[in-house]
């Protein structure tokens, strides 16, 4: 065997094949696009479920993460790789909005700007927190979230249309950079902690989502700078998981318009319940 020793590629088995390339017989290349095949559609069929859940609520990471690391992965590869279906993904719901009109470009600058440098932190700090109690962290987030979307505190109050006020927008600038930093760190759920906040600008959850997905276009470039410059994304999946991602986040848009603030309301909130349990118990 040759010195060069390389390790069979994902979806793969290693002990179905010699781990140097130069020697795999024609069968085994056959074998080898045939599963990788298999992959690439497994990916989109999850992105688009997972890119049309992230536009009408969030969690859709939470689809795409464990799925990235059953293909063998590494978490921190998973996390980077999963930033590339989350840029597309975003792109087009943003251009899906924006052919409605419906973008709120007046709080651009206050919260994508504090999102974008929290981002930038949190994606190269490593928190040494377990797994469990991490879970069970986010867990009780996403539960709290779910409270408040019940509570839904724009019921029976007009929307704001003039310029929000000085000290609004410091405090979701202040709110916004914590969010931005645990959407640097970890991605997963921070559409749920977005749109539990768009109340304050104001907004219902259409308008919210459609801030929400401008916001998070914003910053994740810069996540995925850091990963990539560490090495810890998988272009080739990232690509084909990317390619499901837009497919959902335009359906989700469609989704978003014909459901309104009070159907958006119950399904966030259900969305919520259902990933805070499934976190919980999963330790």
């Amino acid at each position: 065997m040759s010195s060069r020793q390389i390790i069979a590629p994902r979806g793969f088995p290693a002990t179905r094949a010699s781990r140097d390339p130069l020697e795999w017989t024609p069968r085994q290349r056959k074998e080898l696009r045939v599963a990788d095949g298999w992959v690439a559609i497994l990916l989109f069929l999850v992105g688009t479920v997972a890119g049309a859940l992230n536009v009408l609520a969030g969690g859709g990471s939470m689809l795409t993460l464990p799925l990235l690391i059953f293909l063998g992965l590494p978490s921190a590869v998973a996390n980077g790789t999963n930033r590339v279906a989350i840029l597309f993904q975003n792109a087009g719901a943003v251009w899906g909005f924006s052919r409605h009109g419906i973008v709120e470009g007046r709080w651009l600058a206050w919260l994508a700007l504090p999102a974008a440098a929290g981002a930038a932190l949190g994606s190269w700090v490593a928190v040494g927190v377990g797994e469990l109690a991490f879970r069970r962290i986010l867990a009780g987030i996403m539960i709290a979230v779910a409270v408040w979307m019940l509570w839904d505190p724009l019921r029976g109050r007009k929307i704001e249309a003039g310029p929000p006020s000085t000290s609004r927008r410091a405090l979701l600038a202040l709110a916004f950079l914590g969010i931005g930093f645990y959407g640097g760190f970890i991605q997963a759920g921070i559409g749920f902690l977005l749109l539990a906040v768009m109340p304050f600008a104001g907004l219902d959850l259409v308008r919210g989502n459609a801030l929400k997905v401008l916001v998070i276009l914003t910053f994740t470039p810069i996540a995925l700078a850091v990963f990539a410059w560490n090495g810890k994304v998988d272009w080739a999946l990232g690509l084909a998981l990317a390619l499901g991602h837009v497919a959902g986040s335009l359906l989700g848009v469609r989704l978003t318009l014909l459901m309104g603030h009070k159907g958006l309301k119950y399904l966030v909130t259900a969305v919520v319940v259902i990933f805070a349990l499934k976190l919980w118990w999963s330790g």
